[in-house]
């Protein structure tokens, strides 16, 4: 048996030229991928301790920086089949990375900045390194490899120099990193999307998108339950459990409408245009999903009557139109969901919008069972239309016959 026959001596190979290559994710992305969780829990209690403008934008420039950590590495990982030792090794010093990051959080404005900055330089320059090796043994004869790797160096960089740069002079120069992330990608003529063999296997990056909802809507039940046994369960109103439940449904709901609507589903086409839609609706849905998640711990604050935080109300509303709208948007670039288009209609995705948005002007005025009801319905309306209507659909033609 060839030595190569073994995963931990098999050297990168793109994809394309395997003859075995599948969608399927390796556990070494898993792992990657659970470390997200405890990322994205403590970047939800950011926001949750930070509900005013700036708390929101810092919240939103750190959900894209580590938005970028995973999807990069998980590109890397889609276009190139990459499970020997070294590899495993470079993943792993990535996931101890992902670990400083997420303890810089809580005070990532103060004294912890340069530990983020540098932490996420790190990772960058890991990422560099994987495209490098890629060119080295051979994976990648092309300009690809070779240009992912210079560009990945070069952003690791600018995120160290950051780190010891004056604030607010810091936080720009770390901001305009990364939408040089994105761009690098996207520039006509020079970003890598030009490349041919630039096309990440599409059923694996789905099945990463999808596992990442799930860690994200997962953070949500966290969040409802540590803020609970905080408070301690003995010490609240029956109604603040009641309304324990129905954010646990909710977050449950979020789950089935995604994976109803777009969730492990491939882009139709593999041009460019359709690509990038794609990429960037599950960037918001994504984004979306945690607000929804951080705010639904606020119906442990409240019971029946009195209003509903008006800070967690106001990014629950607005994550839960954004999630609607990135999710109608997903449905109709995606194959393979016509009878979920059909049932899971624009004018359903509309209807829930309209009734977040709704609540979010009125939500303050009025008790919390008030807004929860409305709340809940522009959430559960994404179930019960489709199902509604596939129930009726699917007695006429028993009554025909």
């Amino acid at each position: 048996m060839a030595m190569d026959d073994f995963p931990i001596w098999r050297r990168p190979r793109h994809y394309m030229d395997a003859g075995d290559a599948n969608d399927h994710v390796h556990w070494v992305e898993l792992f990657f991928d659970l470390i997200h969780v405890v990322t994205i829990f403590i970047l939800g209690n950011y926001l949750s301790h930070h509900l005013d403008w700036q708390g929101f934008w810092v919240f939103t420039g750190l959900f894209l920086a580590i938005f970028y950590a995973w999807a990069d590495s998980s590109v890397y990982n889609s276009l190139y089949i990459s499970t020997d030792m070294p590899h495993r090794a470079v993943m792993a010093v990535q996931i101890v990375t992902m670990m400083v990051i997420a303890a810089s959080i809580p005070d990532v404005t103060g004294a912890a900045w340069p530990y983020f900055a540098l932490g996420y330089a790190l990772n960058r320059a890991l990422t560099a390194h994987l495209y490098w090796r890629a060119r080295c043994v051979g994976a990648e004869s092309g300009a690809l490899a070779r240009e992912q790797g210079r560009n990945f160096f070069v952003l690791a960089a600018l995120f160290a120099v950051s780190a010891f740069l004056p604030r607010p002079l810091a936080y720009w120069v770390f901001g305009a990193g990364v939408v040089l992330i994105q761009l690098q990608y996207m520039l006509p003529g020079v970003g890598t999307l030009r490349h041919e063999r630039f096309v990440p296997r599409l059923g694996h990056i789905s099945e990463r998108f999808g596992l990442l909802m799930l860690i994200l809507l997962g953070e949500g039940f966290f969040k409802l339950v540590l803020t609970l046994a905080d408070k301690g369960i003995d010490k609240v109103a029956p109604g603040t459990l009641f309304n324990l439940a129905m954010g646990g449904l909710s977050l449950f709901a979020l789950a089935w409408i995604y994976f109803d609507g777009a969730g492990n589903a491939q882009p139709k086409r593999r041009t460019n245009p359709t690509l990038l839609a794609y990429w960037f609706a599950h960037i918001i849905i994504l984004w979306s999903a945690v607000m929804v998640g951080v705010a639904l711990a606020g119906e442990v604050y409240v019971g029946f009557m009195e209003p509903y935080p008006s800070g967690y109300g106001a990014i629950g509303t607005v994550g839960l139109a954004t999630f609607l709208t990135a999710l109608w948007v997903l449905q109709r670039l995606v194959a393979g969901r016509d009878i979920t288009c059909r049932y899971h209609s624009g004018g359903v995705r509309l209807f829930g919008i309209a009734v977040a948005l709704i609540v979010l002007v009125i939500h303050p005025a009025v008790p919390a069972i008030v807004g929860n009801l409305l709340w809940g319905v522009a959430l559960f309306s994404q179930i019960g239309v489709p199902l509604y209507r596939a129930v009726r659909d699917k007695r006429q033609p028993a009554r025909a016959s």
